[in-house]
C-alpha cells in the first residue's frame, strides 16, 4: 500500500525485476487525483499490477467520486477499489456505488475492488452485496485484524465463498494460533460502541481511537462531541 503524498514512491518502490511484491495498491482521496495518477504510472513503467483505492467515498461529493473515475479509467491501472474509510456506507450505498465503479470499469477493460471497515458491523455484508453486484476483488483479513473496527473477516469469506480453491482449515489453525496469540498479547481491533458512532455519523475513527486508548467508558460524552463537530 502507497499512500498519495505519504511515500517516495520514486525512491521506495524497485522495478518489480527486484522486488519480491506483486501489486501496488495507491491509496488517495478523490482531491489527490493528479498524484494518484502519477504513482500509477509510475508503478505500472516499474511491471506492477496496481489497483487505486479511492478512501473515504462516504465522505466525498458524487461529482468528485464520478470525476475520479473518469480519470481513474484512462489509466492504465488494473483494479478499482470501492473503499468504506469509515465504515459507514450500507448494503443498499455499495450496491449503487458498485454498479457505477464496474460501468466505469468494464468500459476501459479494467476489474472493481472492495475494501470495508466493521465499524457498524457490515464490513461482512458490504463485502458480499459487492460481489454479488460485480466486484472481482476482496479484501478481508484474518479475524477482521485491521486498524479500529478492523475488516471483513476471512474466515466469513471463505465460509461464503464455498470454493474448493479455498481451504477453511488453513485459516481457522492460523487463528487458533497467531491471533489468539495476539490478542493474550493485548493486541486490539474490531467492532466497539465508539467506532460504531464514528460509523454511524460518517466520521474519521481517530476520535474513537483516542477514546479507547484512554480507556474511557463515557460513550455519550463521545456521541456528544461528534455531534458538536458536525453542527
Amino acid at each position: 500500500m502507497a499512500d498519495v503524498g505519504r511515500c517516495d514512491f520514486k525512491k521506495d518502490i524497485l522495478p518489480k525485476s527486484e522486488s519480491v511484491i506483486d501489486m501496488i495498491r495507491i491509496a488517495t482521496y478523490t482531491h489527490q487525483m493528479p498524484g494518484a495518477l502519477e504513482m500509477i504510472n509510475y508503478c505500472h513503467d516499474m511491471g506492477y499490477e496496481t489497483t487505486i483505492n479511492i478512501m473515504a467515498v462516504s465522505a466525498s461529493r458524487e461529482d468528485d467520486i464520478a470525476q475520479a473515475l473518469d480519470l481513474v479509467a484512462k489509466s492504465p491501472v488494473d483494479v478499482i477499489y470501492l473503499v468504506d474509510s469509515y465504515g459507514s456506507l450500507f448494503p443498499e450505498q455499495v450496491r449503487r456505488l458498485t454498479a457505477q465503479y464496474c460501468e466505469v470499469a468494464e468500459a476501459s477493460g479494467k476489474k472493481v475492488g472492495v475494501h470495508m471497515h466493521n465499524n457498524q458491523q457490515l464490513a461482512f455484508a458490504n463485502t458480499i452485496e459487492s460481489i454479488s453486484h460485480g466486484a472481482s476483488f476482496a479484501d478481508a483479513t484474518m479475524s477482521g485484524m485491521g486498524r479500529g473496527a478492523g475488516n471483513c473477516f476471512m474466515e466469513q469469506m471463505l465460509s461464503f465463498l464455498r470454493n474448493p480453491n479455498y481451504k477453511l482449515t488453513p485459516t481457522l489453525k492460523f487463528v487458533e494460533k497467531y491471533v489468539a496469540e495476539e490478542r493474550a498479547k493485548g493486541s486490539q481491533w474490531g467492532y466497539d460502541v465508539p467506532y460504531m458512532l464514528t460509523g454511524a455519523l460518517n466520521r474519521h475513527p481517530r476520535a474513537a481511537i483516542a477514546f479507547l486508548k484512554d480507556n474511557r467508558t463515557d460513550y455519550n460524552e463521545l456521541y456528544m462531541d461528534l455531534l458538536n463537530e458536525l453542527s
